[in-house]
């Protein structure tokens, strides 16, 4: 095994493990995930995890991660105890920081005191719990297997355990949702005290069953869809929460460390089918197939695909995309910086969407979105990289 040194001035990386298993699919759902309890097919993953986790460490030596992150599927339907060797295998094998940010998914259904307390022990800490609705007839609608009756405990049980980093994943836009029913679960959701909620917009995914069915589902339109978004805004905000993305809200600065490493432009590793990558300049993606990957992992064979070198221009339209939606913006300094090309055109085209109420710049110069153009970002960003598309680089001092 390898010997790392630590070092403090190490790049910052973080670590996304896919867990593949689910008790059922949500009717929405087009992630990655079997459903299935087969002890071979979990023992056969477990072990390519471990093994890829093995081999790709000594391949970041300058590198410190400082958060990990297990997300599904639904890591809690696979275990503690899988779930541990892991994370294990993580240390082991990388430069964890004291301070790791160190978050798995959980569904109320699969949350227990035993999987709870043990996770806690092997050093978790932070839950992301899917509740989703607080209504049990549109739970049952769109395939969630448990009642909020189960997400309630769920929270507590958590809590309880001595959890003091919980998210709360919501959905609005939902079959028969209507914008007083998205309040109520606002509502009952903030009584339970989370430290961080993420709301998403209902997306309807082709493949799925809910598209299947979807001029049949009572879906809100998109005027409505529009509405619930600024209520949780609203309400959030009034209740001590800031949003820090286009979805995400949080109390006392506890943003989610991981998530930021993809709307920032930090670097980060996936681990198991569908995971994705961007590491050292490069972008990829693993094999979306379990055995695929198990049988790579054993054999030695290629489990990457889709590998791609970034050009700088495309990272400079990256970073105006996922800048953008965040509280932290864009500025000129960085920008110019970064990807030496003008800020000028861009700046013509914020104080366009300005005159909307769209866009505002802080007392630092930086641009950002408003809630309202949140609403509107595709076309703002849309905007941009044309402006961007037709800009000359700046020369070099």
């Amino acid at each position: 095994m390898p010997i790392i040194t630590r070092q403090t001035n190490k790049t910052p990386l973080g670590i996304y493990v896919h867990v593949p298993f689910c008790r059922s699919k949500c009717q929405y759902c087009d992630f990655y995930s079997l459903t299935t309890k087969d002890d071979n097919l979990l023992d056969g993953y477990l072990d390519a995890v471990c093994d890829h986790i093995k081999e790709a460490g000594p391949l970041a030596p300058n590198y410190k991660v400082d958060s990990i992150y297990f997300g599904g599927g639904t890591p809690s339907f696979f275990g503690a105890d899988g779930l541990a060797i892991i994370l294990t295998a993580i240390r082991r094998h990388f430069d964890v920081t004291q301070d790791a940010e160190i978050t798995f998914e959980a569904n109320p259904d699969s949350v227990s005191d035993k999987l709870l307390h043990r996770l806690r022990a092997e050093g978790f800490n932070r839950v992301s719990l899917g509740i989703q609705c607080d209504n049990d007839e549109i739970l049952k609608k769109i395939g969630r297997p448990h009642t909020y009756a189960q997400a309630v405990s769920a929270f507590q049980r958590i809590r309880k355990a001595g959890f003091r980093n919980i998210s709360v994943d919501l959905i609005y836009g939902l079959p028969g949702q209507t914008l007083q029913g998205w309040q109520d679960t606002l509502d009952h959701v903030l009584q339970l005290n989370p430290e961080h909620i993420s709301c998403y917009g209902l997306k309807l995914e082709e493949g799925t069953p809910l598209y299947e069915y979807r001029d049949y589902a009572a879906l809100p339109d998109d005027d409505l869809q529009a509405d619930m978004y600024l209520a949780a805004v609203e309400t959030l905000r009034g209740r001590g929460f800031k949003q820090y993305e286009i979805s995400n809200f949080c109390r006392k600065n506890l943003q989610s460390r991981h998530n930021l490493k993809y709307w920032t432009g930090g670097e980060y590793l996936g681990f198991g089918p569908s995971a994705s990558s961007d590491f050292a300049g490069k972008r990829f993606t693993l094999l979306r197939d379990l055995h695929a990957y198990i049988l790579g992992i054993r054999e030695g064979g290629e489990v990457m695909e889709d590998v791609q070198e970034i050009p700088l221009r495309e990272r400079a339209g990256e970073y105006l995309m996922l800048r953008l939606r965040t509280s932290l913006g864009i500025s000129r300094e960085e920008y110019e910086r970064m990807f030496l090309l003008p800020f000028d055109p861009l700046e013509k085209v914020l104080r366009k969407h300005e005159n909307y109420y769209h866009t505002a710049q802080d007392g630092d110069g930086r641009w950002f979105l408003t809630a309202k153009g949140f609403l509107t970002s595709n076309d703002i960003i849309s905007d941009l990289l044309l402006a961007q598309d037709g800009s000359t680089p700046l020369k070099k001092i």
